[in-house]
């Protein structure tokens, strides 16, 4: 099947790359001839584990190719899929769909032959009904269908979950892009992977709900991490103990400083706003975006502690910088705010990451990128983990020690043994742990 991917980022690039993986014909297009040309020169823009490989062998493999020409890119596809940003909009917290409307626009003018336009971007309820109807007003003799169809990938893992998914949620109530869909996802039928057919507004908010509610069992578990500290109590303990009901499940339930990333933030913006306008306010959630937001700034003021609230002048070093490991994602990483919150109180802040740095730079402009970790750590009167890469969890103690001016260490995601790091003489600070 020919399949048309509008869009090479984070989702359009994976997604096409793993289409043309199960044999299908995908062109991707995109506006951004620096980002093409790359590509054809199997240069990837993002660092994702596995897909420069995937990339490259679909490519040679003709199954993969890439254009800024939507015309010729769409020309002949069964499947449009649309697969631009959605960012929250600037001022008001709504998801901006000028990009999708935008696209939307183009396939309705060049719109040749009979297609299944797919929303894989994830977008507010309705906007399919405005891409039809903004398709449907063309006046294309073609024959036209337009479905939602979220995508659910965990950036870090992301080839990985669309091959082996827990599901995959179509939303359409017309018969022939219900078949269409089913081909396109017909090798994972062979893994069982089970393919949930709903109208196509129930298909836009199922990924905004799912967000929504990940978010939450973050926000919630970090609540219980402080009251864990004030009470004696250890928060692993505690998410062990509720993750064992199978009712809640033990995945989201990590302390820590916080999230971020390309979703969960402008998602659960995006859900009040769309909760907002229909009149129907989502407390929960509003409680759980704004639960975040200090909780990133609140773990500065937990380096600043770990330093006898006295921080001025000295220097902490940040290990790990994206918002989570085996990604550059920067976007809303909890880094951000708290090296924000340790330089406004005239702290010195020095910093490692062994994929983020690059765009942490133009982030971070006060924070010095060093070249690894312990030459971050060199000098620093505490350390900071504030990503939990792989690379940071057998740390040579001995040696962080010796570089060290003073043994401070606040470790944010719970990566090591209280009583191994205070035995190695470290005064030692985790998230929730007595």
């Amino acid at each position: 099947m020919r399949i048309a991917m509008i869009g090479s980022g984070y989702v359009g690039l994976v997604s096409a790359a793993c289409f043309a993986d199960f044999g299908h014909d995908v062109v991707c297009v995109d506006k951004d001839q620096g980002k093409i040309d790359r590509l054809l020169k199997g240069e990837i823009p993002i660092y994702e584990p596995g897909l420069s490989e995937l990339v490259a062998e679909n490519t040679a493999a003709g199954r993969l190719s890439f254009t800024t020409d939507l015309p010729k890119g769409i020309e002949g596809a069964s499947v449009i899929f649309i697969a631009v940003g959605t960012p929250s909009r600037r001022g008001d917290g709504h998801a901006d769909l000028s990009y999708v409307y935008a696209v939307a626009q183009e396939i309705a003018d060049n719109l040749s032959n009979p297609a299944v336009i797919v929303t894989k971007s994830t977008v507010p309820v309705g906007t399919g009904d405005e891409v039809e109807r903004i398709i449907g007003e063309a006046g294309s003799q073609a024959k036209f269908a337009v479905a939602s169809n979220p995508e659910f990938l965990r950036e870090g893992s992301a080839i990985g979950d669309f091959k082996r998914p827990d599901r995959i949620v179509c939303g359409t109530d017309d018969d022939w892009a219900r078949q269409v869909l089913a081909e396109v996802y017909r090798p994972l039928f062979l893994n069982k992977s089970p393919i949930l057919f709903t109208s196509r507004r129930s298909a836009e908010l199922i990924k905004y709900a799912a967000n929504a509610f990940l978010a939450t069992k973050i926000s919630f578990i970090n609540e219980m991490a402080d009251l864990c500290e004030k009470v004696g109590a250890n928060v692993q303990d505690v998410s062990h103990g509720i993750g064992m009901d199978n009712r809640i499940g033990s995945k989201f339930l990590h302390a820590g400083p916080g999230y971020g990333g390309s979703c969960f933030p402008k998602d659960t913006l995006a859900l009040l706003k769309t909760a907002e306008d229909h009149d129907c306010p989502a407390r929960i959630v509003e409680a759980v975006v704004k639960t975040n937001d200090s909780r990133k700034r609140a773990m500065g003021r937990k380096v600043i502690e770990a330093l006898g609230g006295q921080a001025r002048g000295k220097t902490v070093a940040l290990l790990g910088l994206t918002f989570k490991p085996n990604t550059d994602d920067m976007r809303d990483a909890p880094s951000i705010a708290i090296a924000q919150a340790l330089i406004d109180e005239g702290v010195e802040v020095v910093a490692f990451d062994p994929e983020g740095m690059e765009i942490a730079a133009d982030l971070m402009p006060n924070v010095a990128m060093k070249s690894s970790a312990y030459d971050a750590i060199a000098g620093a009167d505490a350390v900071a983990l504030v990503t939990e890469w792989d690379a940071f969890r057998a740390l040579d103690l001995a040696r962080v020690k010796t570089l060290m001016r003073q043994p401070v260490m606040v470790d944010l995601r719970n990566i090591y043994d209280p009583g191994e790091l205070r035995g190695a003489g470290f005064s030692y600070h985790s998230v929730g742990r007595p």
